[in-house]
């Protein structure tokens, strides 16, 4: 697989982002996710649940709890110090009481493998597709192939973005942006498009659907810290922009203080179910790379 390396995220982002992240995950893909999982040939006695670039452990806290019977969580961040965070705040009990058990791997998470895989009911990642390149996704892909492992792969940014009250500069800036998530040959707002792809010709039924952030006056904080990120990287991409940006991004923090500023940031989550042997790759769901997002 290609090195590229995945960014680093300060602990303060990803803390600032849970909420918002977790309001917007696609509950709708537990069902067919669950109904694969009790369907499995050789369940074994626990889930045993890959998180890849775990950051501070936001998944598990969503998931585990979600999910019923004793867990094993593999942790897999390059970051000690995100690793250490997220294995001491991951649940310890599942849906059902069950125990919930942790462990940590540091190192390239761009690196997978089916034998790094070998043994998991599930693979997990949170906004990570979008910063892999399509030599990635497909490594992903293959090595998830050849576990026999589903993937669930939330909050990939799919390139639109709506800002109430709306200005003229809002579709110069959205450009520019998905231009820079796009740079050396990242996937960016295509990426759920491409890991799609790839996960069906590696044998998958896909299903996507979306997993929206809507952030009104509650959400303030994280809404001024976003808008920075968010013009910062349209103005590194095209710099010509950082004059009238500068003034965009005071008008458009001026409206957020006053509560008057409302964002519409759309994601999309995917997840990838490997064929089984005797039954449908899930209930309620279409039967061939399909879904919404």
């Amino acid at each position: 697989m290609n090195t590229t390396e995945v960014p680093h995220y300060a602990p303060e982002w990803l803390e600032l982002r849970e909420g918002a992240d977790a309001a917007a995950r696609a509950p709708g893909l537990l069902g067919p996710l669950q109904h694969w999982l009790a369907g499995r040939e050789r369940p074994g006695p626990r889930l045993v649940i890959h998180d890849l670039g775990c950051g501070t452990g936001s998944m598990g806290r969503w998931l585990a709890p979600r999910l019923n019977g004793p867990q094993h969580w593999i942790l897999h961040d390059r970051d000690p110090a995100l690793l250490d965070l997220a294995a001491v705040r991951t649940p310890r009990a599942a849906g059902d009481g069950s125990r919930v058990t942790v462990a940590t791997r540091r190192g390239d998470i761009a690196r997978l493998t089916a034998k790094t895989l070998a043994g998991a009911s599930l693979l997990t990642a949170s906004a990570l597709l979008d910063v892999l390149t399509r030599e990635e996704v497909d490594g992903l892909a293959a090595a998830c192939e050849g576990a026999g492992c589903p993937a669930l792969l939330a909050l990939s940014v799919v390139g639109r973005v709506e800002l109430t009250p709306a200005e003229p500069m809002d579709a110069e800036i959205v450009y520019a942006f998905n231009a820079h998530q796009r740079r050396s040959g990242l996937l960016g707002p295509d990426a759920v498009t491409v890991a799609t792809g790839a996960f069906a010709r590696h044998g998958a039924t896909v299903r996507t659907d979306a997993s929206t952030w809507r952030l009104g006056p509650d959400e303030s904080a994280l809404t001024v810290e976003w808008l920075r990120g968010w013009v910062g990287a349209a103005c590194e991409h095209r710099p010509a922009l950082a004059r009238r940006a500068d003034t965009y991004l005071l008008r458009r923090l001026a409206q957020c203080a006053a509560g008057e500023l409302r964002v519409v940031v759309h994601h999309s989550d995917l997840l990838a179910l490997p064929r089984q042997t005797g039954g449908p790759s899930w209930a309620g769901g279409p039967s061939s790379t399909g879904g919404t997002s």
